[in-house]
């Protein structure tokens, strides 16, 4: 690693300072670097789910981190043995770039699954250089989804009948990453699923919409997907120097309780970069913090599905 230099000016302040944050940062690549560390790529095949978990990861608030945690989860699984597709339901397609799925021009994709009935095999890629792992990609004319699904017959169930057709129980974790909406593609991935994976930005902002998440969620539980649990809310984006995001990680669990992962997600520059790479953090660089906290994340939905 390149140490800081130290000029001959600095203060002794500002050179304990440096020197700390060297340090730091060295113990944590040398951690991430043991055998059976945090970043955990080191321990084994995880147990696999007596049968396929299909996680709806939704938030109709947007930047709080659904598509970075659907995208990572599943490469950290994938890395331990599990088989995982990820479904991507946002027109932006952003979790198709960070998988490095070709989702531009005419190429077959979510669109074409939902609003013309082709076939979700002839829609799922293998991710390159990640056995196991799949992804459905989407393209922009997703967008136009919403309004074409309105008229369609049992238009709440395309998906689920797609997944069911496309016999998804090869899958042992099938991630749906949502659009920032709560209209019908994420309505869609709600009457598939049967659990709800919320990702919460530890910001005041995100606490605001959760309220009207969870209303929606109710109603799809009781009028068409009965078997919806609500199994998981993960906190993103945590700045443990401010106080503000500690309390909001405060509230959400003495509300949410055992639901809120143990795991928090740090802002973490590496997990931005990443997807410019055409990869998840997990394999862009490893040692961060951002990719031994989803591991750590994934890790722990893993084991709480062997547990059930």
């Amino acid at each position: 690693m390149t140490q800081t230099p130290l000029n001959p000016g600095d203060s002794p302040l500002v050179r304990e300072a440096l020197s700390s944050v060297v340090s730091r940062e060295t113990s944590a690549q040398k951690t991430a670097a043991a055998p059976g560390g945090s970043a955990g790529v080191r321990d084994g095949d995880w147990p696999r789910p007596a049968k396929t978990r299909i996680f709806t990861v939704a938030n109709q608030k947007g930047g709080v981190g659904k598509t970075t945690t659907s995208v990572n989860l599943a490469a950290a699984l994938s890395m331990h043995g599990q088989r995982v597709l990820v479904v991507d339901l946002d027109p932006q397609g952003n979790a198709s770039t960070a998988l490095a799925v070709e989702h531009r021009g005419d190429v077959p994709d979510m669109y074409k699954v939902l609003v013309e009935d082709l076939p979700l095999a002839e829609v799922v890629k293998e991710v390159p250089d990640m056995p196991g792992l799949y992804c459905a990609p989407a393209t922009i004319d997703l967008a136009g989804a919403e309004i074409e699904l309105v008229s369609m017959v049992a238009r709440e169930a395309r998906l689920q009948r797609a997944l069911t057709a496309y016999d998804a129980v090869k899958f042992d974790y099938i991630l749906i990453d949502c659009p920032p909406s709560l209209g019908l593609l994420t309505v869609n991935a709600l009457m598939a699923a049967n659990e709800l994976l919320i990702p919460i930005q530890c910001e005041y902002y995100a606490l605001e919409g959760l309220g009207q998440l969870l209303r929606n969620v109710d109603l799809v539980r009781a009028h068409l997907n009965p078997t919806l649990d609500l199994s998981t809310i993960l906190m993103t984006m945590y700045d443990g120097r401010t106080r503000l995001a500690s309390q909001v990680a405060d509230e959400v669990r003495s509300h949410f309780g055992a639901t809120v992962l143990s795991t928090l997600i740090p802002r973490s520059v590496r997990v931005s970069e990443a997807p410019s790479y055409g990869q998840s953090v997990m394999t862009y660089d490893p040692g961060s913090s951002g990719a031994m906290a989803y591991m750590d994340a994934a890790r722990e939905i893993a084991y709480r599905g062997a547990a059930v």
